[in-house]
């Protein structure tokens, strides 16, 4: 990204904010309405060229989840199904690195394509949306193992509270975050709107899911639940604060916290990937 580049992105982002403000002065519910709405919006992700090859010699069935129609890809394997949830505004092949260590041990490999991801169909995506989409997966598939990275690992444990089974084992998060407070105060900080659009917001979000913002917070999610965890994260994760896994880590009894330091957000290094597998398998 060249430095105007991220000068125009910078000059959009308070456009924005500034907009809302305004809005807000005559229509605080319509403000936090469109907060909501550009929150939401998906503007990247889509299956790129170079991508291509690799996606469509797995590309497998399209199912219909709340309208949209979602990607899915599978890696055959004699060994326990795995399920892959990707991170925002990414698609399946941020997976592939995993996919061949997973494959190398016999698992058998699942991943889908967010909605608005990839190639799925759709123009927004929220963790509750992606929790009904992992729903559907793990319905129609059945894995044994969940792994997410960054908003697919939130939604893993949004999903293991908001939807209970027993045949899941264990879910692995890779560099998630884990309370929306501190993601609305950031997208505050970034547009630079204030606190009435931001009280708007947390209404919107209340109406449309049930919560508000300071409650929707995987460390309450996952208090309590049985399964085995593996939580993976760098210390000097720039996207997402290290200490929200170990929020994460601290209310979940059964859970292992593995710090790193200097892997970045993405974290596909080969040690990280044989580290999942072993806990896979043991």
């Amino acid at each position: 990204m060249t430095p105007f580049s991220v000068f125009l992105k910078n000059v959009l982002a308070t456009t924005y904010g500034k907009w809302f403000n305004l809005v807000a002065l005559f229509n605080p519910a319509y403000a936090g309405k469109l907060a909501f709405e550009t929150f939401i919006k998906v503007r990247k992700g889509k299956v790129q060229p170079e991508q291509q090859p690799y996606l469509d010699e797995a590309r497998h069935s399209v199912e219909i989840v709340n309208g949209s129609r979602i990607q899915t890809y599978q890696w055959p394997g004699t060994g326990p199904r795995v399920l892959l949830i990707h991170g925002w505004e990414s698609n399946s092949f941020r997976w592939r690195k995993l996919i061949e260590v997973l494959r190398n041990d016999n698992f058998h490999v699942i991943a889908f394509d967010a909605p608005a991801h990839g190639y799925s169909t759709g123009k927004i995506l929220h963790v509750p949306l992606y929790g009904e989409c992992v729903e559907h997966m793990v319905k129609q598939f059945e894995p044994k193992y969940v792994i997410g990275h960054s908003m697919g690992g939130m939604t893993a444990l949004y999903h293991a509270h908001r939807h209970p089974n027993e045949s899941v084992e264990k879910v692995v998060t890779i560099g998630s975050p884990a309370e929306f407070e501190a993601i609305a105060r950031s997208y505050q900080q970034m547009l630079g709107f204030n606190d009435r659009v931001l009280n708007a917001f947390d209404r919107v979000i209340y109406d449309e899911f049930g919560y508000h913002i300071h409650e929707f917070a995987t460390p309450e999610f996952i208090r309590g639940n049985p399964k085995k965890g593996l939580l993976l994260h760098d210390r000097l994760d720039l996207i997402a604060p290290f200490h929200a896994s170990e929020k994460v880590h601290q209310a979940w009894e059964n859970s292992t916290l593995v710090p790193t330091e200097g892997l970045g957000h993405s974290m596909h290094q080969e040690d990280v990937n044989r580290q999942i597998v072993e806990f896979l398998k043991n």
